[in-house]
């Protein structure tokens, strides 16, 4: 292993990605929430005109109508988007889990492999200290 990187640091590496990637996807959804939280509130601001008895909303009550559709819609899109985007957060914590996993793995391999090599050298070690004073 000489002059390579050992597998686990590339792995983590690789994890930092990865968990970087999750909180990019968790702030999109958090855009897309804080959006729908604004369309439901506007949509219960037009239903509050609509239902009002002023006359000045009372005019505009075709207008409010039509614009509580529009809200409807963008609603009906944003809760598509957010589905998409709690999919998108679930599959790159789930990647980036799985990533963490096989860096723990690789580290413990590479752990077992270091201490079996200091075992063959302290046994060599002991092998050559000990055929060194057979020959005296």
């Amino acid at each position: 292993m000489a002059g390579q990187e050992p597998r686990s640091k590339k792995l983590k590496r690789l994890v930092n990605v990865q968990r970087q990637l999750e909180r990019m996807a968790e702030g999109e959804l958090a855009a897309n929430t804080e959006q729908r939280r604004e369309v439901e509130q506007s949509m219960e601001v037009v239903m509050e005109a609509i239902s009002s008895e002023k006359p000045v909303h009372m005019q505009f009550s075709r207008n409010y109508s039509e614009r509580y559709g529009r809200l409807m819609i963008k609603d009906k899109q944003l809760a598509g988007v957010q589905q998409v985007l709690e999919g998108k957060v679930l599959r790159e914590r789930t990647k980036g889990d799985r990533l963490e996993e096989q860096m723990k793995e690789a580290r413990d391999l590479e752990d077992r492999e270091r201490d079996d090599n200091a075992i063959y050298e302290l046994l060599e070690l002991t092998l050559l200290t000990s055929s060194g004073k057979d020959h005296n």
